[in-house]
């Protein structure tokens, strides 16, 4: 909102790129549509969203826990809690995607006569070429399961292995953003458009193929541990329900821990390190579960159709080669093997 305010104060302001996420969908199923939200619209057709009022209760919540000297981490679990709740009362799964869609509502809204653009891009890894190959940022989505597994606290994981994985490479998205700014600079109707950056329908690959490219890579190149060993991994068990996921989680680890722990009472805590390690490994598991789990099952294909054109646009121009961003071009067992895993060896395991 502050962001669209300051546009309007740009007189020669000729276009707005919003990027926002391709999970506002949540989990629909089937081809999803590059289509812009309206506001207060909601998934489950749950009526009664209303972003001013969602920002208050936020607002006055986080007011009412300081009041109350709560402290920093109940406060913190505590609106975590809330941005859940509010999210799911209206049909999506996380606070994150919540808050994206919320924010694509007040743009079309608010824009007046600005042309606004936005970008949903999917999973976004490491890039393809430029400014070099494999460079990422911080620890998020494949990548918190790639460091997981390679560091030997990931030995099973919940999921179809046949769920196609939709993911572009970084520069890919910085490049459609960029001939999206071309393509509407000269935009005098005000439009909004809506462009996926995805793979899912271009070129999909399944979440199963992940479990192979993590094996082959780690068993051929392990991570060395803080001892100085290295780390050898096994291959991943997927398991293909919450229930299964459950029950495995009970009978390899949950018990044992148990056992453990008991153990390690009678024994004046002698194998307490060995009990905080599995205690680290399992809340690991769960919250990569917990915050994946409405993709691991996730049914639906972005439609591209508008980025389709763009990509005609770049081609005739003569400009593809720099500006490159078809996911067709992107042989995955290269690129996971070659580009993307070692670099988030090199710059996000740590």
């Amino acid at each position: 909102k502050n962001v669209l305010n300051f546009s309007k104060k740009c007189d020669k302001l000729k276009v707005l790129i919003h990027v926002s996420t391709a999970y506002v969908s949540g989990e629909k199923e089937g081809l999803i549509l590059e289509s812009p939200l309206k506001m207060g619209e909601t998934l489950n057709g749950t009526s009664g969203l209303d972003v001013d009022f969602e920002k208050k209760l936020v607002n006055d919540t986080l007011k009412k826990l300081k009041a109350d000297n709560c402290s920093d981490d109940f406060i913190k679990s505590s609106m975590k809690d809330l941005g859940i709740q509010r999210a799911r009362t209206f049909g999506w799964p996380n606070t994150y995607v919540f808050t994206k869609a919320m924010g694509e509502m007040l743009l079309g809204q608010l824009k007046d006569k600005i042309a606004v653009v936005i970008i949903r891009p999917s999973i976004v890894t490491s890039t393809y070429k430029q400014p070099f190959s494999g460079w990422a940022e911080g620890v998020r989505t494949i990548d918190s399961i790639a460091v997981g597994y390679g560091k030997g606290r990931l030995t099973c994981f919940l999921g179809d292995p046949k769920t196609v994985i939709d993911a572009v490479p970084a520069d890919m998205v910085v490049n459609a953003m960029i001939a999206a700014i071309v393509a509407h600079a000269n935009d005098d109707q005000g439009n909004i458009t809506v462009y996926h950056v995805g793979s899912s329908v271009s070129n999909p690959f399944e979440l199963g193929w992940l479990q192979d490219y993590g094996h082959r890579y780690f068993s051929k190149n392990p991570w060395i541990n803080k001892e100085g060993r290295p780390v050898i991994v096994g291959k991943i068990k997927i398991l293909n329900s919450m229930d299964a996921f459950h029950t495995y989680l009970a009978i390899h680890y949950l018990l044992p821990l148990k056992g453990l722990q008991l153990v390690n009472m009678a024994c004046c805590q002698y194998f307490q390190g060995i009990y905080v390690d599995l205690c680290r490994k399992i809340k690991y598991v769960m919250r990569l579960v917990e915050l994946y789990r409405p993709y691991l099952f996730f049914k639906g294909y972005y439609d591209d159709m508008n980025l389709e054109k763009l990509r005609r646009a770049v081609r005739e121009s003569g400009v593809e080669r720099d500006f490159y961003f078809d996911p067709k071009i992107i042989d995955w067992d290269d690129y996971f093997m070659n580009t993307h895993i070692p670099g988030a060896v090199k710059y996000v395991f740590k």
